[in-house]
C-alpha cells in the first residue's frame, strides 16, 4: 500500500503531456534484461543475521533457477549501501561485475535448456533506512515503549533489492520461499508463510512460503512480540489467522482485530477463496502505517477506525471499519494473488484494492452505504497524470490509481448491470489468474469478454488520459438531447439518467443524439454511481 496524501483540487481536463527522463538504471530495473530473461525463478533461502543495535544485516540468499534458454550471464539486484562479497555456484566462487543497484554474475558451468541449478549469493551492510516507511523503502529500525526494539521492512516502488539480493522484476515470482532470520534473543521475527520452527540456541526463525511471492511482499517484523489467533471456516476449508502484537498492546489487538473475520467472510464473497490457504493469513502489528505483504500483512493504524481515524469519504462509513485491516488484506487477493508484471500497471494492484473497501460496506451494510462511500472518493482525485504509468523503467501512474481506479470499476458495475454477474467476474479474476502475474491488457480483456461488452474505450478514458466524461444534454419538450464531451476517440458508454424516482438508459457517444422519455424532464440527472460529469445545456 503506497497511500499518498489527499489532495482536495478541481478536475483537470486534458490530456498530461509532460515528458520524463529515465535513466540506465531505471531501464535495468524496469525491464526484462536479457540477463533476466534466460532463467526462471523456482525458489529462494533468504538466510539472514540482523543485528539492531548497529542497524547492519548480513547473511545470502540462495537462488535455485531453471534454464529457458542456453546463457552465461545472470543479473541479480542489490541496491547499496549493501555489498555483495561473493557470490558461488557449486562451491565455486564466480566472477560478477557491477553496474548500480544491478550486478552480473557470470557462470563457469554450461547452462544448458531445462536444468535446474542455483547460485549463491553472499551479502552484508547497513540497508537504506526508511525514511517515512511505507511510501520510501528500507528497513524501520524503532523502539517500543519499553525501549525494545521494533523493526520492520518495506520496499514497494524502491524494490526488494533495498535489503535483499533478488531478481528484482515483477514478472518472475518464486515458486516458493525459505524465510531465515537470526535476532537477538529476547526478541521474535515474524516472516511471510509458516513458521517452521525456532532455533532456541541462535534465536533463528525459519519460515516456509509455499505459494509464489512477490519480491516486495517478502518482509521481516521483528519485536517483541505476543501472537493469538483463530480459526476461519472459508471456501477452501479452515483457514489459521494469526496475530503477532507488541506484549503491551495485546489487549487492544484482541478488541481491534475483530475486523478481521468480516473481512475475510466479505472478500471471499466478492472475490473468491482467500489465495493463501497453505500459508495462513498473519496480520503483524509494525511501527509505520501497514502493508500488503503476502500472508503477512502488516499493521499500524493505531488501532482506529478509519484511515488513522479520518474517513477518507467523508460520508461516515470510513469510519465503520478498520482502513489498513481491510485494504492491506484486500491486496491479498489484488496484488499478491494477481500481481502485475509491470509498476506501470499498479493500479491493478491499488484500484482493485480501493474498491474492495466499498464492496466490504456493500456486504454488511449494504448497497447504498457501498455507492455513498466510493462517490465520496472522488474529492481526492486530482487528475495530475494518466493512471498507467511507462512501461519497462519501473514508473507508476499517478496515485489517482486508488480512487479513480475504483470509481471506474464502479462504473463498470453500473455497466455490467447484473451484481452477481460482476461479482462472479471478480470471483472469475481470481480463479483464472491465480497466482499469475499479468497486463493490464489482460484484464481488460477478461472484464470485456466475461461482462459482454467492449469496454477497450471505457479503460483508454480512466487509465490513459486526465480527462473525466461530461455528458451535455439539453431538455426539449418531452426529449432530450445529448453527446460526450471531453473523452477519447470514438468513445460510446450507456449511462442512467434518472427523471424524478425513475431510472433510465440513454446511450451517448460523441455526436448528437436525441431520445424522448417520459416524465417530467426538469428533473433530470445524470446517476452519480457513474464517473461522470452531468452539464445540462440551457
Amino acid at each position: 500500500m503506497r497511500k499518498t496524501k489527499l489532495f482536495f483540487l478541481a478536475l483537470i481536463f486534458g490530456f498530461v503531456t509532460s515528458a520524463q527522463e529515465f535513466t540506465q538504471q531505471d531501464t535495468l530495473r524496469g525491464s526484462i534484461t536479457p540477463e533476466r530473461a534466460w532463467w526462471d525463478l523456482n525458489y529462494y533461502h533468504l538466510d539472514i543475521e540482523v543485528i539492531p543495535d548497529e542497524k547492519f544485516i548480513s547473511g545470502s540468499n540462495t537462488i535455485h533457477y531453471q534454464v529457458l534458454k542456453e546463457e552465461q550471464v545472470l543479473q541479480v539486484d542489490l541496491q547499496p549501501p549493501l555489498k555483495i562479497e561473493k557470490v558461488t555456484q557449486e562451491g565455486k566462487e564466480l566472477q560478477f561485475t557491477s553496474n548500480g543497484n544491478a550486478h552480473f554474475v557470470t557462470l563457469n558451468s554450461p547452462q544448458r535448456k531445462g536444468d535446474f541449478n542455483e547460485i549463491i549469493v553472499h551479502y552484508s551492510g547497513h540497508p537504506k533506512e526508511a525514511e517515512n516507511a511505507p511510501w520510501d523503502g528500507g528497513f524501520s529500525w524503532k523502539k517500543d515503549d519499553n525501549d525494545k526494539h521494533f523493526i520492520a521492512t518495506s520496499c514497494q516502488g524502491l524494490g526488494a533489492s533495498v535489503w535483499w539480493p533478488n531478481k528484482d522484476h515483477m514478472y518472475d515470482e518464486v515458486d516458493s520461499m525459505l524465510i531465515s532470520v537470526k535476532v537477538p534473543k529476547g526478541l521474535t521475527n515474524v516472516s511471510n508463510g509458516r513458521l517452521r520452527k525456532v532455533d532456541e540456541e541462535t534465536n533463528t526463525s525459519h519460515w516456509f512460503v509455499s505459494n509464489p511471492i512477490n519480491n516486495y511482499g517478502v518482509n521481516v517484523n521483528i519485536g517483541d512480540y505476543v501472537h493469538f489467533g483463530e480459526k476461519f471456516n472459508g471456501e477452501k476449508g479452515v483457514l489459521d489467522m494469526d496475530y503477532y502484537v507488541l506484549r503491551d498492546d495485546l489487549k487492544k489487538a484482541k478488541e481491534h482485530f475483530k475486523d478481521v473475520r468480516p473481512m475475510m467472510e466479505a472478500f471471499e464473497h466478492w472475490f473468491g477463496p482467500y489465495p493463501f490457504y497453505e500459508d495462513s493469513f498473519k496480520l503483524v502489528q509494525v511501527p509505520y502505517l501497514g502493508m500488503e505483504h503476502q500472508s503477512s500483512v502488516t499493521y499500524g493504524n493505531q488501532w482506529k477506525k478509519g484511515y488513522l481515524g479520518r474517513d477518507l469519504s467523508g460520508t461516515g462509513w470510513g469510519l465503520k471499519f478498520d482502513f489498513i485491516i481491510i485494504h492491506e488484506a484486500g491486496h491479498e487477493w489484488f496484488a499478491n494473488n494477481i500481481t502485475y508484471k509491470d509498476v506501470a500497471d499498479m493500479w491493478i494492484h491499488e484500484g482493485f484494492t480501493s474498491y474492495s473497501e466499498n464492496l466490504f460496506l456493500n456486504y454488511h451494510y449494504g448497497k447504498e452505504a457501498a455507492e455513498e462511500y466510493v462517490i465520496g472518493l472522488r474529492k481526492n482525485i486530482q487528475n495530475d497524470k494518466p493512471v498507467i504509468g511507462t512501461y519497462n523503467v519501473n514508473h507508476e501512474g499517478s496515485s489517482d490509481m486508488y480512487y479513480k481506479g475504483s470509481n471506474m470499476l464502479h462504473t463498470i458495475r453500473q455497466l455490467v448491470d447484473d451484481d452477481e454477474k460482476w461479482r462472479q467476474i471478480l470471483r472469475g479474476l481470481n480463479k483464472d489468474f491465480y497466482h499469475q502475474t499479468v497486463t493490464t491488457k489482460q484484464i481488460e480483456d477478461y472484464i470485456s469478454e466475461k461482462s459482454d461488452m467492449d469496454l477497450s474505450k471505457v479503460f483508454d478514458q480512466y487509465l490513459l488520459t486526465t480527462m473525466i466524461p461530461v455528458l451535455e444534454y439539453e431538455v426539449e419538450g418531452d426529449s432530450i438531447h445529448f453527446r460526450y464531451t471531453n473523452v477519447v476517440d470514438n468513445f460510446k458508454m450507456p449511462i442512467k439518467v434518472q427523471i424524478g424516482a425513475k431510472s433510465q438508459w440513454i446511450y451517448p457517444s460523441t455526436e448528437r443524439n436525441s431520445e424522448e422519455i417520459d416524465g417530467d424532464l426538469s428533473t433530470l440527472s445524470v446517476d452519480t454511481n457513474f464517473y461522470v460529469i452531468g452539464k445540462k445545456i440551457e
